[in-house]
This record gives structure tokens, C-alpha cells and sequence, in this order.
């Protein structure tokens, strides 16, 4: 089964590479199937490229253009699924295409507004709750201590849900995270398991497997069908992380 680590594996520098692109935009649109269109920003994982996402995503889903069904965001990719029924014969890709450019030509990019919304999350870090705390520690050289505060220095970005509903991949952190995964990844990972690997945080929705380095567990449910929304977190959101006791985890989890 595939887990978080076959969805990112790299952190680069270059937030552009050599994703193609206009000369008069930056963003370039390619078919992805009869029923998606695919937005590249950029390559690798950059905050401002996915800020940019984000922003487009936001944009796009407040113009509300007929026949998109769904907007989804990534870490340099915005896929804008549509419904070919909507659509004149043999025309829905490049009407869409136009509309979408039109849109985005309007937008401001580059602001910085991603729609998203600043979440505080309680976590306990270490013991039962953060197995791998220690040996993270010894690996960036640092105290466990010193660890819990760096992951929480500066909130983390949202670049993208993935591999799992309501599951959040989120980063950029310190070059001292910039850890590799598990040489042998876990088959069962507690719900709410706050794990970092490749300078980011993923955070376990469910039990589920996985190979990064665990340091915590927060008690709040990130994916609830009854909750409106069902996630918690969403592309674009910025999330503090905040230490807790273990009996406020335990409290956490009762409420």
C-alpha cells in the first residue's frame, strides 16, 4: 500500500525549474485526460509557488466558471476537473481554458491571499504520543526539547491534502528537518500522528501506515464526515503547532 512517501520526496530551492510556461504568464495549461486541465506554477515545493496555487485555486472557485466540478490544489499544480456535458461538442477544453486564463489574468497572484485561515493545533510531542522524538534529536543534533521548539517556531504552511482525506502536507520548516524517511516505514500509524520528514509535517487523519518520523500526536480529528467542513485543514491554511501536556491530550481527546 502506498503511503505519505511516495507523494513527496524533495525539497528544491528552485521554485520555477523547468516547468514551461508562457512568456506572458506564469502558469502553463496542459490536458490531463478528457476531464481535467492541470495549472503548473512551478516545480519542487515552494511556499511562494504555493501560495500562488492557492490563490489561483480561490480565484477560480469564486468566479464559479459552469461545468467545473472540482478545484484542487497542490504544491505547483492546481487540477481544475470539468464536465464535458456542459460544453459544446469538441470545445469544452479550450472554452475552459480561456476562462480560466481570464480569470487568473484578473487575479492577483502574487498578494499572497490564499483564502486560507490561521489554525492553532495542540500537540503532545514525545513518549507513546512522539516515538521517533529521540532519535530525531540525535540526528539534527539537537535536545528533544530544542526540537519541539524549532517544529513550532514559525507555523507551517498547507500546500495540499493528500494520500488520505483531511490529510495535510505542510511546510516549509528549518534545513535541520530536512531529514529523510524511515528506512522502514510502519504498517499502522495512530490517528493524529504529527510526523516530519524533507523539511515538512504530515499529519496521520487515521490509522494508517507510514515512514516518517513521528514526534507527536495531536487530539483533534483533522477528517469528520459529520463536521462542516469534513477537514479541518485546507491548501492555503498556516498552522502553529502548540505543545501539550499529556493530560491535555487526554482531555483533548474526551472533548
Amino acid at each position: 500500500m502506498a503511503d505519505f512517501d511516495s507523494l513527496t520526496k524533495h525539497v528544491v530551492s528552485d521554485p520555477r525549474g523547468d516547468a514551461p510556461h508562457s512568456e506572458d504568464t506564469d502558469w502553463d495549461i496542459v490536458s490531463h485526460g478528457d476531464r481535467c486541465l492541470v495549472l503548473r506554477f512551478g516545480t519542487g515545493i515552494d511556499i511562494a509557488v504555493g501560495r500562488r496555487c492557492a490563490a489561483a485555486a480561490s480565484a477560480l472557485r469564486q468566479a464559479g466558471i459552469r461545468g467545473i466540478s472540482d478545484i484542487v490544489p497542490t504544491f505547483n499544480t492546481v487540477a481544475v476537473h470539468y464536465l464535458p456535458a456542459h460544453f459544446s461538442p469538441n470545445t469544452s477544453a479550450r472554452k475552459l481554458q480561456t476562462e480560466i486564463e481570464r480569470v487568473l489574468r484578473d487575479a492577483d497572484l502574487n498578494s499572497g491571499e490564499t483564502g486560507g485561515k490561521r489554525v492553532e493545533l495542540p500537540v503532545c510531542y514525545g513518549g507513546e504520543f512522539g516515538p521517533d522524538l529521540p532519535d530525531v534529536a540525535e540526528r539534527t543534533g539537537l535536545s528533544p526539547e530544542e526540537v519541539i521548539a524549532l517544529h513550532g517556531r514559525e507555523p507551517a504552511y498547507v500546500f495540499m491534502l493528500g494520500f488520505a482525506p483531511g490529510a495535510p502536507f505542510m511546510g516549509v520548516h528549518d534545513e535541520r528537518f530536512a531529514l529523510p524517511r524511515r528506512a522502514t516505514p510502519r504498517t499502522s500509524i495512530p490517528a493524529g500522528s504529527v510526523a516530519i520528514a524533507n523539511r515538512q509535517t504530515v499529519i496521520y487523519p487515521n490509522n494508517l501506515p507510514g515512514g516518517w518520523h513521528i514526534i507527536g500526536r495531536t487530539p483533534v480529528r483533522l477528517f469528520d464526515p459529520e463536521r462542516n467542513p469534513i477537514t479541518l485543514l485546507s491548501p492555503g491554511d498556516t498552522v502553529q503547532f502548540r505543545p501539550i501536556s499529556e493530560e491535555e491530550f487526554k482531555s483533548g481527546s474526551e472533548s
